[in-house]
């Protein structure tokens, strides 16, 4: 009955954005998606392209996958999912060569690899085959946002003290710092600082939030 419909932006509703973002992040308590975490974050704009990628990506799959719920063949139900990522990701593929070229090199084979990304694969196997499209869309949306907002974090540090840029902007030579002796760091554009980084995030959070050094 209409009257027994929960809200669309129900308490319920919202912490499906707002966990992933925090308690349950995908990539800093889950431990999912550290491959692309340490490959594309060199820099803050591919960071961020992919990022937004792996919301558009993990959305709108979620809910195919849900709208499909109670018609896949549970003998098939990996094939299918395999499927609507990898047509997604041709799309998101093909959009980045359309209009950004320059950062769809950068991020080169990695968008293809957005096809076996655990978190995506994870979040259409254990929510979006069981829940409603609504409630899948919220939980694609929070958790891809969760591992961009890591991305993004890990992109902007490695960048800012490996390459004394965001975004292509020279922050350190305008704020005078070469002038006084500083030198770039060649050691945060390589992958292990990435590892580090995501490490000292992972740290961080579990100082602040007991409950996950519990679990």
């Amino acid at each position: 009955m209409a009257e027994d419909r929960e809200p669309l932006f129900s308490s319920k509703n919202m912490k499906l954005l707002r966990e992933p973002l925090g308690t349950s992040n995908p990539i800093t308590v889950q431990v999912l998606g550290i491959c692309s975490a340490l490959a594309v974050t060199a820099k803050l704009e591919p960071s961020v392209v992919m990022a937004i990628s792996v919301v558009a990506v993990m959305a709108v799959s979620n809910v195919v996958i849900s709208l499909l719920r109670h018609t896949i063949p549970p003998r098939i139900r990996i094939i299918v999912q395999l499927t609507v990522i990898a047509f997604m990701v041709i799309l998101v593929d093909q959009v980045l060569k359309a209009f950004a070229y320059d950062v769809s090199r950068q991020l080169s084979v990695f968008v293809g690899l957005i096809i076996t990304n655990c978190i995506i694969m994870g979040r259409l196997e254990a929510f979006a085959l069981g829940n409603k499209p609504w409630p899948s869309l919220l939980d694609g949306i929070g958790n891809a946002a969760g591992y961009g907002i890591i991305l993004i974090i890990v992109g902007f540090v490695r960048e800012l003290f490996g390459s004394g840029t965001i975004w292509g902007f020279p922050l350190m030579e305008k704020m005078g710092l070469y002038s006084i002796g500083y030198e770039n760091n060649g050691f945060m554009i390589l992958p292990p600082m990435a590892l580090i980084i995501v490490g000292i995030i992972i740290w961080v959070q579990r100082n602040k939030n007991t409950e996950l050094i519990e679990s």
